[in-house]
């Protein structure tokens, strides 16, 4: 069958593109806590005016990641290692809940899709491009739970745990297999919720 024509994302906003730049940046360090967050630079370097600008920095506030302060600007956000306890816990339960709904609603196209994604996440050569993968890797098997709300505060909850495994893990990344995410495709093809949903729990909480 020939593959399908590309068509770009019409839904992809500017405000979209500048989000995901700066939150990159924010999440792998390149941009640190209390840099300033400048509307005129950002606004060149997007070549666009500062209408998507400031609704990508509002995003970034509402996703923790900056701060806005009367007479100074928008900054990153200070790191909080207290937060990464609640963190986990919040995408254990999350996760665990999309997970289970997933179930009822995978195809084999989902068990490719996972298969796929956890091959590309086991293949990453540097951590920032293994967190991108480990990130598609969960939104692949949580994605057919078809909950918007659901989906898009555990992809939240991603960018504030990234941005914690970035600050204290990242000198210390090796490539390396996933046995946990094998495991969980070997659950999905078997259609066993139960067993897919409790690694995918302790996966989660090895992260503490």
């Amino acid at each position: 069958m020939a593959a399908a024509p590309y068509r770009p994302d019409m839904s992809v906003t500017i405000a979209d593109s500048i989000y995901r730049a700066l939150s990159e940046q924010i999440v792998a360090g390149t941009l640190q806590a209390g840099e300033k967050l400048r509307q005129d630079h950002i606004a060149r370097e997007f070549d666009t005016s500062h209408v998507p600008v400031r609704e990508a920095l509002l995003r970034l506030e509402a996703h923790g990641l900056a701060i806005s302060e009367p007479r100074r600007g928008t900054r990153v956000s200070a790191l909080d290692p207290a937060e990464i306890r609640e963190v986990i816990e919040m995408r254990v339960s999350l996760e665990v809940l999309a997970l289970t709904h997933a179930f009822a609603r995978y195809e084999p196209a989902h068990l490719k899709a996972a298969e796929e994604a956890r091959i590309a996440c086991d293949e990453a050569q540097d951590m920032v491009q293994w967190e991108q993968l480990n990130r598609a890797f969960h939104r692949v098997i949580l994605t057919p739970c078809d909950m918007p709300r659901l989906l898009a505060a555990i992809d939240d909850l991603h960018i504030a745990s990234a941005r914690h495994l970035f600050a204290n893990w990242q000198h210390q990344w090796r490539p390396r297999i996933d046995q946990d995410h094998a495991a969980i495709v070997q659950a999905m093809t078997r259609r066993d919720a139960a067993a897919a949903c409790e690694i995918l729990r302790r996966h989660l909480r090895r992260v503490r």
